[in-house]
C-alpha cells in the first residue's frame, strides 16, 4: 500500500489536523520509534504484528524492534528435556538454557523478518552485535547480562538502506561471551541510546490494566503515577512495568512518550487524540493557587479564547478573585474553580491545541477531583466532551442550551440547588473568533471526546 493511501486512511481515522500533528512529531530522518514485541505475539498474532510494523515503517516512523521469546523458549526447553529453574521469577540461564535461547531467538527474529518481507518491506534481523553487556552481579541467575551500552552502527546502516532492524535479547561481553538479557531492559537502553521520541510496547492486553482489568488510557508520571501505585489501582507486573517506563522517560527528551497497545490498535493509538491503549508521559507538575496573582493574564485569556473559539469578556478575569486556579504545563491547560453558595463550581476548564491527546487534561481533572469532594459545572449541549463529562459525573440535568453536571452531592436538594445556580450564571464569552490572530496556532481545536480529555470546554 502506498504512503499516500495510508495517509488518507489515517486522516479518515482521526481527522487530518490531529494526524498531521502526530506525523510531524514522530516521523522523519533520525526520529526512531523503539518497539518492544513479546514472543507471544510472534507466536499467536504474527500477521497482525507484521502488518503493524510495516505500517509504522511506511508512514515514516522508523521503527527499531526488540523481540522477546519467552513462550517459545519454555517450549524448546521442555521438548529438549532441559530443566527450567527460576529465582524471584527470573529464569536461571545455564549453558544449556543459553544455547536453547540463542536458537529460539534466531528463529523468532527470522520468523518475524520473513513476515515483514512478505509485506514488501525489507527486514534486517540482528541477533547479536548490538548490545554490550557485563555479567550480572546475581551469580545465581547464571549466564545473564546487564546491558551497559549499544552499538548503533548496524541500526543506522539499516535505516539508510530502508530496512527495518529486528534485535534479539542477546548481548556480548567485552571478552566475547554471549549472555541472555532482559528484553525490557534492552528496550530501555536502546531507546536512550537512540534518543527515541516514541517507545511502543506491543502486548496482548493492549495497555496497562487497573485492578478491575480495564485499560488506563493515559498516565502522567509526575502527577498520576505515585497515587495509582500507592492506592493499589495498578499492582503486580503492571506496576513494575510503569516504574520501568518512568525510569525510561527520565532519560529521554521531555516530549518523548511511551505507548502500550496491541498490534491491531497501533494506528489509532499513535495518530489520534482518543488513542487506543495507554499513553505514558513524564509530564509536568500542575500548579494550584488562589486567584491570578503571578500568572500572565494575557496567556490565560489567550488559552481560554483559543479553546472556546470565542472572545472572552474583558471583565471576566476580574471575577476570578479568590477562585482556585489550576495551571498545567506552560499555560497548556487551565481550570478555574469558584466557591459559590451551593458549593464548588467548575467555572472554566480548557486545554490548548498542543496539550491535546497527551493526557494532560485527565491529569488536571484527577487533581481537581482529589481537591474537591463535590463539584458542579455546566456545558453547552453541543460540546462533544459531554460524553466524557457524563462518565465522570454522578448526575446531569438538561435545561435549554445547557447541561449541568455534578458529583459528590449528598441529597437531591443539594443537586437541585447546584443546577439552579449554574443556570443563573451569565455568559463570559462573546462572538466567535473567525480570524487567526498572528502568533497563535492556526485554527481552533474542536472539542473531542475520549478518556484522554483532548479538549474540555466548560463555561
Amino acid at each position: 500500500m502506498s504512503r499516500e493511501i495510508l495517509l488518507n486512511l489515517l486522516h479518515n481515522l482521526g481527522g487530518r489536523a490531529e494526524v498531521d500533528r502526530y506525523l510531524r512529531e514522530y516521523t522523519g530522518t533520525g526520529r526512531y520509534a523503539v518497539v518492544k514485541v513479546g514472543g507471544g505475539l510472534v507466536a499467536n498474532d504474527l500477521e497482525e504484528l507484521s502488518s503493524a510494523l510495516v505500517f509504522m515503517h511506511q508512514v515514516g516512523l522508523t521503527p527499531v524492534v526488540v523481540h522477546g521469546g519467552g513462550p517459545q523458549l519454555t517450549d524448546e526447553l521442555a521438548s529438549s528435556g532441559i530443566e527450567t529453574q527460576f529465582v524471584d521469577g527470573l529464569r536461571v540461564t545455564t549453558p544449556e538454557v543459553l544455547g536453547a535461547a540463542q536458537r529460539v531467538f534466531q528463529r523468532v527474529g527470522a520468523q518475524l523478518a520473513d513476515a515483514i518481507d512478505q509485506r514488501g518491506i525489507r527486514a534486517r534481523p540482528l541477533p547479536t552485535g548490538v548490545f554490550e553487556v557485563t555479567q550480572t552481579e546475581r551469580s545465581e541467575l547464571g549466564h545473564v547480562g546487564d546491558v551497559t551500552g549499544v552499538y548503533l552502527e548496524a541500526i543506522t546502516r539499516a535505516e539508510e538502506k530502508g530496512q527495518l532492524p529486528i534485535l534479539s535479547p542477546v548481548g556480548t561481553s567485552s571478552d566475547g561471551r554471549l549472555l541472555n538479557i532482559n528484553a525490557d531492559s534492552a528496550t530501555r537502553t536502546l531507546a536512550l541510546a537512540l534518543g527515541a521520541r516514541k517507545v511502543i510496547f506491543l502486548t496482548p492486553t493492549g495497555g496497562i490494566l487497573d485492578r478491575n482489568g480495564s485499560i488506563i488510557p493515559a498516565l502522567d508520571c509526575t502527577e498520576d503515577l505515585q497515587g495509582k501505585l500507592e492506592s493499589g489501582l495498578v499492582s503486580g507486573g503492571m506496576a513494575r512495568k510503569l516504574v520501568e517506563i518512568r525510569s525510561l522517560l527520565d532519560g529521554l527528551d521531555e516530549h518523548a512518550s511511551v505507548s502500550i497497545t496491541s498490534p491491531a490498535k497501533v494506528a489509532r493509538e499513535l495518530f489520534t487524540h482518543r488513542g487506543s491503549g495507554t499513553l505514558v508521559r513524564q509530564g509536568r507538575p500542575i500548579t494550584v493557587q488562589t486567584g491570578l496573582n503571578g500568572l500572565d493574564r494575557s496567556q490565560v485569556a489567550a488559552l481560554l479564547e483559543q479553546s472556546f473559539g470565542r472572545h472572552l469578556d474583558p471583565s471576566y478575569l476580574e471575577t476570578v478573585g479568590d477562585a482556585r486556579v489550576y495551571v498545567g504545563g506552560e499555560y497548556a491547560a487551565i481550570a478555574i474553580v469558584k466557591r459559590r453558595g451551593p458549593g464548588w463550581y467548575l467555572d472554566k476548564l480548557a486545554l490548548s491545541e498542543r496539550a491535546q491527546g497527551i493526557g494532560l487534561g485527565a491529569s488536571l481533572w484527577n487533581r481537581i477531583v482529589r481537591n474537591h469532594q463535590a463539584l458542579y459545572w455546566r456545558s453547552r449541549t453541543t460540546n462533544e466532551a459531554n460524553k466524557w463529562y457524563l462518565s465522570r459525573a454522578d448526575g446531569m440535568q438538561r435545561a435549554g442550551e445547557w447541561l449541568v453536571f455534578w458529583y459528590g452531592m449528598n441529597s437531591r436538594a443539594a443537586s437541585e440547588g447546584c443546577v439552579a445556580d449554574a443556570l443563573s450564571l451569565g455568559h463570559s464569552f462573546g462572538d466567535e473568533i473567525h480570524k487567526i490572530v498572528p502568533g497563535e496556532p492556526p485554527g481552533i481545536a474542536e472539542p473531542k471526546t475520549g478518556d484522554r480529555m483532548e479538549t474540555a470546554d466548560v463555561g
